[in-house]
């Protein structure tokens, strides 16, 4: 058994992080996940919510809004919708991301699909926890 699987991250607007860790929690759509080396291949859907990463250099940790992630016995990819590295985030990213949450939530309710307006609320939920588990 390695100690280490490839892990890389990526969103729209860069590539985060590529390189050799020991242990990532992902925040899943169906709760939270720890991929580590010769994990059963999954792919999963991920929630708003903090993704960390433990390597032989160190820990790190990233903010991300949802995406899927995709973990085989070596490696684990993360397409991110956003992701952002924990220490840049700012009150303003968070209040950002929870105005955009509230918007797709009042949108979903003017339509009237209950089942989107549900998942608005979600997601808007878990937008405000963020930044409580944060701190900020």
């Amino acid at each position: 058994m390695a100690n280490t699987m490839q892990f890389d991250l990526v969103s729209p607007e860069r590539s985060l992080a590529s390189l050799q860790a020991s242990a990532v929690q992902i925040p899943g759509a169906d709760g939270d996940m720890t991929a580590m080396p010769d994990h059963a291949p999954t792919i999963t859907t991920l929630r708003p919510g903090i993704l960390k990463v433990e390597a032989p250099e160190g820990t790190s940790e990233y903010l991300v809004t949802g995406g899927f992630a995709q973990i085989n016995g070596d490696a684990l990819s993360v397409l991110a919708e956003k992701a952002i590295p924990v220490d840049e985030v700012t009150r303003t990213h968070l209040d950002e991301l929870i105005a955009e949450a509230r918007a797709l939530h009042e949108a979903a309710k003017e339509n009237g699909e209950q089942t989107i307006v549900d998942e608005a609320a979600k997601l808007l939920a878990d937008m405000e926890a963020l930044g409580t588990h944060m701190s900020l």
